[in-house]
């Protein structure tokens, strides 16, 4: 988080000295609530990159060449292929993927606590983090925070069940 935030500071950052040399406008990535999401939403997506392409690689094993080749004889195409034939049978692998990589990005408290300064740019995780304080703790509002925050992990969890159990059970048994 310190390399991302040093990368991306307003006075010495390597990104805003590279958008000066182009004639550019520099950002304050972090301090404006405009820039402050996306910027760390493209940071989550980049730390994320290598364990998504490990399970989809690893979901696409799954596939056998028979039935591609199956499908190449039946004359389908490169698309057709994949959307008809490859797609049906990796879809749990994305359905563990997407509950994954949701509640990494969700629960991404020590990255957010360092890059946002800003109160109206920080998460739902910094805000529950705040109601704590050395002198008095609420807890009962704490509480409803952190029920609030387990809601969109709950609908997810419930929208790709179904793909999850058979995503985790999928490299569990050759055949």
């Amino acid at each position: 988080a310190l390399s991302w935030r040093m990368m991306l500071s307003a006075n010495y950052g390597i990104i805003n000295q590279f958008l000066e040399s182009l004639g550019l406008p520099v950002f304050n990535w972090f301090m404006d609530t405009q820039t402050a999401f996306g910027t760390i939403l493209v940071i989550d997506v980049w730390q994320n990159v290598p364990f998504v392409f490990l399970l989809l690689y690893a979901s696409l094993q799954s596939v056998s060449e028979n039935q591609y080749e199956a499908a190449r004889i039946d004359g389908a195409g490169e698309l057709k292929t994949f959307f008809h034939v490859a797609l049906p049978i990796i879809k749990p692998g994305i359905g563990a993927l997407a509950i994954f990589t949701f509640i990494s990005a969700w629960n991404e408290y020590p990255m957010q606590l360092v890059m946002l300064s800003q109160s109206e740019a920080k998460t739902i995780a910094l805000g529950i983090a705040g109601l704590q304080s050395e002198m008095s703790n609420d807890y009962g509002l704490i509480m409803a925070g952190a029920a609030l925050a387990a809601v969109p992990i709950i609908l997810v969890f419930l929208a790709f069940q179904k793909y999850f159990t058979r995503g985790l059970a999928m490299g569990a048994v050759k055949g």
